[in-house]
């Protein structure tokens, strides 16, 4: 999940948490010493990690002042910003950047990353003035996980089932003139291999007006080899498998035949190239090198065979992972992993600074793995607290924060304010039956608080 780290700086952030209600708090509270009764904690981002942590924290210990920081005029990260808007229900990915593909041509225009494409379709401030160019009939996505797949599913759905979701208006408008028909999702390695899930992968099956393509040849001999793996991974290689492999019944064949649009899993090719168009102007097509499986189970990996073929398409986007960036130069940053050294949250040679989500063990996981993963996190730092190992003492909490950004000429957004703002997309979005029609100019959230 998103990038998050907490330090037991004594001063508290915006918004402050509420606790929860009396006699909920199992016993740990009563083994604190005078001055561990009251600490002040900063937690800093409020995506699922951060609210998670400030959650446990209160409940653990009551008397705890947790306020959060979010650069964002508005709360909740990945749960607003980073989930497709036909699956409200989903909360599975979130982080501060993309993994590079490292590929010629990847700078040209035509190209982007498909957490910015994401972003772009969620509201996210810094992705609003993407402006995909849908004007092609093929697009490539780079990757074959649930992200990979929400994107070629937004691209694909007729834009009329979006229209009651909380996909923001100006993207909306973009589908609608959509001139996209085919998508392809490319993995460097098998069926087996895969990283989206059952679910994901059936909603494609089925998607209105989209039929699905995938080669039988990338199947061989996989009946026997999905025999000794686990039961997730097993039904779904079986899904694909009888998709590949069995005819459909009339009624499934007579919508496939019907379909306009289309999108198919490319197995076993690696991109090198990012090809441009006889101006040079823009992408034009990718570039594939062919590979093969060497070693077994998870050490499973592509190699090339020597063999290249050429993709045209008129859109790549890049869905080959997530990573998080450095918080500050104070805080310790590995790049090659992309997470906050650490040993369960506790930041490595920094006391009283703790870490959760993606930035603590990388980009795996949906949103109950956060979950655990930031519990965890609160129940290191009130170990350390009730141990006496985090400094003590009056601090100034907030009002030393509050001093600063006031002398800066900062005025910050508040809870209150973002319920404001909250009311106002609701309202918005009722006139179209939309859930919310999302604010997604920073400069009119603040003109609409009277900043």
């Amino acid at each position: 999940m998103a990038s998050r780290c907490w330090r037991w700086w004594g001063w508290s952030a915006w918004p402050r948490t509420r606790p929860p209600p009396a006699g909920s708090t199992p016993s740990f509270r009563h083994h604190l010493s005078t001055q561990e009764k009251t600490p002040q904690i900063c937690v800093v981002g409020s995506g699922p990690a951060g609210f998670y942590t400030a959650q446990h924290l209160l409940k653990q210990h009551p008397q705890a002042h947790v306020d959060i920081y979010e650069k964002q005029p508005v709360p909740f990260g990945l749960v607003r910003f980073g989930v497709a808007p036909d699956h409200p229900e989903v909360k599975s990915y979130g982080a501060e950047d993309h993994r590079a593909l490292e590929i010629p041509g990847e700078e040209l225009p035509g190209v982007c990353s498909a957490r910015a494409f994401v972003g772009w379709y969620n509201g996210l401030p810094e992705n609003r003035e993407l402006e995909p160019d849908l004007s092609y009939d093929t697009a490539v996505i780079l990757g074959q996980g649930n992200v990979a797949l929400d994107v070629a599913r937004i691209l694909l759905t007729p834009p009329e089932h979006l229209e009651r979701t909380d996909i923001t208006k100006a993207a909306l408008g973009v589908l609608r003139q959509s001139r996209v028909k085919t998508v392809w999702l490319v993995g460097r390695r098998g069926p087996l291999q895969v990283a989206f899930t059952i679910k994901e992968l059936r909603e494609m099956i089925q998607l209105p007006g989209a039929r699905p393509i995938l080669d039988p040849a990338d199947f061989l001999g996989l009946q026997d080899k999905i025999k000794e793996v686990p039961r997730p991974r097993k039904r779904l290689t079986e899904l694909l498998l009888r998709t590949a492999t069995e005819k459909p019944g009339p009624e499934e064949a007579a919508r496939r035949a019907s379909a306009s649009r289309a999108w198919g899993l490319r197995f076993f090719r690696s991109p090198q190239q990012v090809l441009p168009s006889p101006d040079g102007r823009r992408a034009a097509g990718v570039r594939l090198a062919v590979t093969r499986l060497e070693g077994v189970g998870e050490a499973t990996r592509a190699v090339p065979t020597g063999d290249m073929e050429d993709l045209p398409c008129g859109l790549v986007l890049s869905s080959v992972g997530y990573k998080s960036r450095p918080v500050d130069p104070s805080v310790p940053f590995d790049s090659k992993l992309g997470v906050i050294p650490n040993v369960e949250g506790r930041v490595m040679d920094v006391p009283g600074l703790y870490c959760s989500g993606w930035v603590k063990r990388g980009p795996t996981g949906v949103i109950a793995t956060t979950m655990t993963d930031s519990f965890l996190t609160g129940q290191m730092l009130l170990q350390d607290l009730k141990a006496g190992l985090l400094p003590s003492g009056p601090r100034p909490g907030y009002a030393a924060i509050q001093a600063l950004l006031s002398s800066r000429g900062v005025r910050p957004v508040s809870f209150s304010d973002w319920e404001k703002l909250d009311a106002e997309e609701v309202a918005r979005g009722q006139g179209t039956g939309k859930p919310r029609e999302k604010l997604v100019d920073p400069q009119e959230m603040l003109r609409l608080l009277g900043h």
